[in-house]
């Protein structure tokens, strides 16, 4: 691992007692339950470790536990925040706990220009720890296109991106238009997709709950082994795709749960899975289960 961003990078969900604490002692477990399962590291405090439901204290403690059972650089926290500021400070928090690398979302507390995108990297930057670019417009309605990344990368503000859009194309033209900027898959149902395109690492959702298997489908992709990639992918893909829906923390707390890890509550305002929804994902984890996959 000479970059701590490449490889299996799993965002980690966060397990809460019954009384919506933060269960650190639990998610210090799971965290080496990941490692030991072939993960490369975790990226703590994003959406799927509910951040945005964090007091500063509880959102500095995750981190700190993150380290203490991985080591810095095996870990790289989601510092997104409505100010540049803020960001900065939670990146400066994360170079001094020893995290080798950060995640940052865009400017999303309004349809940020692109002059302001610029601006909010290069504030965080100055913080002296590698910048991975997170691009999900679809919920924060800022588009990081190929050329604007280029464009930051070019500046030394990024050193990757996190590329959630789920359309495979961007990964060919963030090729040509900045080649040294290395892409990581952002979504877990494009991820054969885009490691085919040249994907070097995977932030991934569902290692959560089968992290053998989805390490294996990782390697077999990045080695472009269809032949033991594709059926994995397809047995696999009925969970997947939920990482890419609005209840994907639900979704794959369920999952965790059902494979007997602590996935368990989530904080307000997510609301608990229809019955419908448990279901579904009830069937495909078990189905999964079944098949072998852990």
């Amino acid at each position: 691992m000479t970059k701590p961003w490449h490889g299996v990078q799993v965002a980690t969900a966060l397990p809460f007692r019954d009384d919506l604490t933060v269960d650190y002692d639990a998610y210090a477990e799971h965290l080496a339950w990941l490692y030991a399962g072939g993960c490369d590291g975790a990226v703590p405090n994003g959406s799927l470790g509910e951040y945005q439901t964090l007091t500063d204290e509880e959102r500095a403690r995750v981190v700190t536990t993150a380290v203490e059972v991985l080591g810095g650089d095996h870990v790289m926290p989601g510092i997104a925040a409505y100010g540049a500021a803020e960001s900065r400070r939670w990146a400066e928090q994360a170079g001094e706990a020893g995290c080798g690398a950060v995640m940052l979302l865009p400017p999303n507390a309004y349809r940020a220009d692109e002059r302001s995108v610029i601006a909010h990297y290069a504030e965080v930057a100055k913080a002296g720890v590698p910048i991975v670019a997170y691009n999900n417009p679809i919920d924060t309605k800022v588009d990081l296109t190929p050329a604007l990344l280029a464009r930051l990368h070019g500046e030394g503000l990024i050193v990757a991106v996190k590329e959630f859009t789920g359309d495979v194309r961007r990964a060919y033209e963030i090729a040509e238009l900045a080649p040294d900027l290395d892409l990581l898959i952002g979504s877990d149902d494009v991820l054969l997709e885009l490691a085919l395109a040249g994907a070097v690492g995977w932030i991934a959702g569902y290692p959560n709950a089968l992290p053998v298997a989805s390490v294996a489908l990782y390697k077999a992709a990045i080695a472009k082994d269809l032949d033991t990639a594709l059926p994995l992918y397809r047995d696999l893909h009925p969970l997947l795709r939920w990482d890419s829906k609005t209840e994907f923390v639900q979704a794959i707390k369920l999952s965790m749960d059902i494979a007997g890890r602590k996935g368990g509550i989530c904080r307000p305002p997510r609301q608990a899975l229809t019955d419908e929804q448990r279901r579904v994902i009830t069937s495909a984890t078990e189905a999964a289960l079944v098949r072998g996959h852990r």
